[in-house]
């Protein structure tokens, strides 16, 4: 639906107010994985720590709406927040690590919350204008398993986030799925910082010997196909159970142990890949989108158009630049993703596209997103910014 020029200001006011609660925030880093049951949110709690340990300003944002595992990590179970209007002052967790969590919002640990998409997203969306971050140095985003709702949202509402770790398991069932989490990655134009292994063995209390449980190799394997850094695999620790279930993070409290020692080594490159680039202006901050479409919309059957709206946008500021309308060649296969990866196109909103299509596109460096609706190229671009654009099925999926 087209949005009025209230709606417009009202978006626009709220983008404002996002951008200058975030402004002062160094990093953002998701922590993802497309499976349940891996340790993401062990990873993302132990990071967000061991970042703390390093002497950063770090913040820890749990989006998982109906499962929130970090106050439970944190033992800030009983943490209520306080704030005025407008205003939510996280829980602190020591002396440099802020977290908020709806964890600290529901009344108790059975209670639970029942919504749908778009509250989920008004949640988010409060989270990251409505917290009094300050000043950071890293945000660190726990996202729920799978490619839904709330890792788009926070993707979209971040506008610029430094990439995502993205946690597996071994086994080839935890491979599949995470598998779709690398690809949404990339359709979303977010870079992934690393893969980690987690569960790969089990370190023995009495003798420090380490024996594999799962077989294979998978997270090691999956960075190679698509040629993203391996950060580590780390190995069981029947002592983390019981630290989890008191809320005591493990890479502090046992920090001499091999598990927490393979911990710091797999999160050391992040920190060291900052460093290096911290002082350089991130170029993704422009990006370039193209829209097939027929009588001015977009064309639901994307090998059919006649016409490309190519539309320039600065994702910080969540603005559209620049917009041209382009006749693209003649269509053959593979001639298309190598037009438009050759004009720096970087992301195609469609309707439809075939698989085979999607992966020419993938070759190219350039990300599909399918399932839009028939809109304008303004509409749909300032949706997808502002996120809130709702995809729908791939009308053209063979």
């Amino acid at each position: 639906m087209p949005i009025n020029e209230e709606q417009r200001i009202q978006m626009q006011a709220e983008q404002e107010q996002i951008r200058q609660n975030i402004r002062h925030i160094k990093h953002h880093i998701l922590v993802l994985s497309g499976k349940g049951g891996v340790g993401k949110s062990s990873i993302a709690v132990n990071l967000a720590v061991w970042l703390s340990m390093q002497g950063k300003e770090v913040g820890l944002l749990d989006v998982d709406i109906h499962g929130p595992s970090v106050p439970k990590l944190l033992n800030l179970e009983d943490s209520k927040p306080k704030g005025g209007r407008d205003i939510i002052e996280p829980i602190l967790f020591g002396d440099r690590l802020k977290v908020m969590s709806v964890g600290f919002l529901i009344q108790n640990e059975d209670s639970a919350l029942i919504c749908r998409g778009p509250m989920k997203h008004n949640i988010i969306k409060q989270f990251v204008s409505e917290v009094s971050w300050g000043d950071l140095d890293y945000l660190i985003v726990d996202c729920p398993p799978g490619t839904g709702d709330e890792p788009l949202s926070i993707v979209q509402l971040l506008g610029q986030a430094d990439g995502a770790v993205v946690v597996t398991t071994p086994q080839q069932l935890a491979i599949t799925d995470v598998r779709k989490c690398m690809t949404f990655c990339n359709q979303l134009n977010l870079p992934i910082l690393g893969i980690i292994e987690n569960m790969h063995g089990f370190v023995c209390p009495h003798c420090n010997q380490r024996t594999d449980i799962f077989e294979g190799d998978g997270g090691r394997q999956m960075a190679k196909d698509f040629n993203v850094p391996f950060l580590g695999s780390i190995p069981i620790d029947p002592n983390m159970v019981p630290a989890a279930d008191l809320g005591k993070p493990f890479i502090y409290y046992s920090s001499q142990s091999l598990t927490a020692q393979a911990l710091s080594s797999a999160f050391e490159p992040l920190l060291q890949s900052n460093k290096n680039n911290g002082n350089i202006e991130k170029e993704q901050n422009k990006m370039r989108i193209a829209i097939p479409l027929t009588e001015g919309r977009l064309s639901q059957h994307f090998g059919h158009c006649r016409q490309f709206a190519v539309v320039d946008v600065d994702s910080d500021s969540k603005s559209i630049r620049n917009k041209e309308l382009l006749d693209p060649p003649v269509h053959e296969p593979g001639v298309l993703p190598k037009w438009l990866s050759g004009i720096q196109v970087n992301l195609v909103i469609a309707g439809g596209m075939g698989q085979r299509a999607q992966q020419l596109f993938e070759q190219s460096g350039v990300s599909v997103l399918v399932g839009a609706p028939s809109e304008s190229p303004e509409e749909i671009v300032e949706a997808y910014l502002n996120g809130t654009l709702v995809a729908g099925e791939n009308v053209c999926d063979h």
